[in-house]
């Protein structure tokens, strides 16, 4: 063998073991959770100014795509999550979203309080609802939003043991009651800050949600803020958890 051909498969090589390496830490770097001590996120760092728009489906088909080509147009990154039964009855717009760039996360199966079911139901909720995203095509989904963002220890144990990490948030526009556009717009520009996770729906209720994020979104741009997916916002150091006591 020449020289010359060992050098390149040692480089080659190199490169590979680099790959793993950078591989494996972006894969820790991920996990803000673990059995031995499960949290939830509730935001990033305060310290830089990227914030993570949300959005909650639930039913309905008629807002989602405007949404979509609304975020396509402001070149806006976010994060769905999703309920099972709806993905179930509506793959095509699973599959829209992420081909729109949006990362997707789960909102269980049924949208039942997981405070008001025992938790050997929860278990059941979040195994179908895996296996559903499994068969749609998506089975590493890891990312999870309880149904009305309920749960205790227990519930969160239980996810976290089943190797869901729970996203919370701290801005909340409650604009699936239709407040009004100027109120959800009031809701966002006068309470985010530097790292937040902010909530907004897609579902068909939320009539009023893409007249405000028309203003929200180039709003929030002039005063500084970067848009980033959850996993983004999770890979940041001294991120914001709630360990639930």
């Amino acid at each position: 063998m020449s020289q010359l051909k060992k050098v390149f498969i040692t480089f080659v090589f190199s490169i590979v073991v680099i790959s793993l390496i950078v591989t494996g830490l972006n894969i820790d770097l991920a996990v803000f959770s673990s059995v031995d001590n499960p949290s939830a996120l509730i935001k990033g760092r305060e310290d830089k100014s990227e914030i993570s728009l949300t959005f909650n489906i639930t039913w309905g088909d008629q807002i989602l795509e405007p949404i979509l080509d609304l975020l396509e147009s402001e070149d806006v990154s976010a994060t769905f999550f999703l309920l099972g039964e709806w993905a179930e009855h509506h793959p095509h717009l699973v599959d829209l979203i992420v081909d729109k760039g949006h990362e997707i996360g789960m909102l269980g199966y049924r949208y039942k309080s997981y405070l008001k079911q025992d938790i050997s139901d929860v278990q059941k909720d979040l195994y179908k609802a895996h296996d559903t995203f499994t068969k749609l095509g998506y089975p590493n989904l890891t990312l999870l939003r309880t149904p009305s963002g309920h749960f205790n220890k227990e519930v969160l144990n239980t996810a976290v043991n089943q190797g869901f990490q729970v996203i919370d948030w701290r801005v909340d526009t409650q604009d699936w009651k239709t407040p009004g556009v100027n109120t959800i717009i009031e809701a966002v520009l006068s309470n985010t800050k530097n790292g937040d996770v902010i909530l907004m729906h897609a579902s068909d209720s939320a009539t009023q949600t893409k007249d405000a994020l028309e203003v929200i979104l180039p709003s929030l741009k002039q005063k500084g803020f970067s848009f980033v997916t959850i996993t983004e916002l999770i890979t940041q150091a001294d991120i914001e958890i709630n360990p639930v006591e």
